[in-house]
């Protein structure tokens, strides 16, 4: 698989898989998606749904796809495997699988994902999808994990979470565009009177101090973060056999 993500979640196990597993649930904490909604299917076969995204306020690219899972594994495990595609000629991600793992450890559960797609349009949008779809992919969905982190352990609902993130966000973005006009303009001095001329090296500096600060300093707890997930996996990721019995959704 292309993409590994994992968060150790100190929540119980059926809360977890609830909230992954329920649609309406799964699109409350999942940046990936605008909308999960399932499609009518046969008694015994897997599930199919249908998943949208909105990228602009007047373009949402939509697909479909089919997914299993095993709840009840001989080693207290479980996993839920899918295949999804999107026939939007504007959607670079033509088609893809995945799993999800939910292992037990402790008074949490490591809740991880490994998964991978094929982009369409050719040799342009394999690069655009090593520059720009795939990096931002996997920071949407490490930054998921940790809303949905928050949620479980600490009561924070994702709309709120989300707030919390706007909200650092716009303040960070407000301490460097005024920290480093300062620094261009110099009008951090004027404001010292008679005491510019022997503090002219401590303004830049306390200036620089706050740039910092506001681009590097680790989120609110209240935040969620994408920093905060596992983005390489300790061990050899393999997809579970689950994943081979699901057909590709058309």
């Amino acid at each position: 698989m292309g993409l590994y993500i994992e968060a150790r979640i100190r929540a119980d196990l059926d809360e977890l898989w609830s909230r992954t597993q329920e649609p309406s649930q799964h699109q409350r904490w999942d940046l990936r998606f605008t909308e999960i909604g399932p499609l009518p299917r046969a008694e015994g076969e897997p599930r199919h749904f249908r998943y949208a995204t909105r990228v602009l306020p007047f373009l949402t690219l939509a697909g479909t796809g089919v997914c299993a899972g095993e709840k009840e594994r001989p080693d207290g495990t479980r996993t839920s495997a899918l295949r999804f595609s999107s026939p939007h000629p504007l959607s670079l991600l033509a088609e893809g699988s995945g799993y999800w793992r939910y292992v037990p450890d402790g008074d949490g559960v490591r809740f991880l994902t490994g998964y991978d797609y094929r982009p369409r349009w050719g040799a342009f949008g394999a690069l655009a999808d090593r520059l720009v779809l795939r990096p931002l992919m996997g920071w949407a969905t490490a930054w998921s994990f940790d809303r949905l982190r928050l949620w479980l352990e600490h009561g924070i609902t994702p709309e709120r979470a989300r707030a919390n993130w706007l909200a650092e966000l716009a303040v960070r973005g407000l301490l460097t565009a005024s920290a480093a006009t300062g620094l261009v303009q110099g009008s951090a001095l004027r404001l010292l009177g008679p005491f510019a001329a022997s503090t002219a090296f401590l303004c830049p500096l306390l200036l620089a101090v706050v740039i910092c600060l506001a681009l590097f300093k680790a989120p609110l707890a209240g935040t969620p973060a994408a920093r905060r997930c596992l983005r390489t996996p300790p061990t050899r990721a393999c997809a579970p056999r689950l994943l081979r019995t699901l057909e590709n959704p058309r």
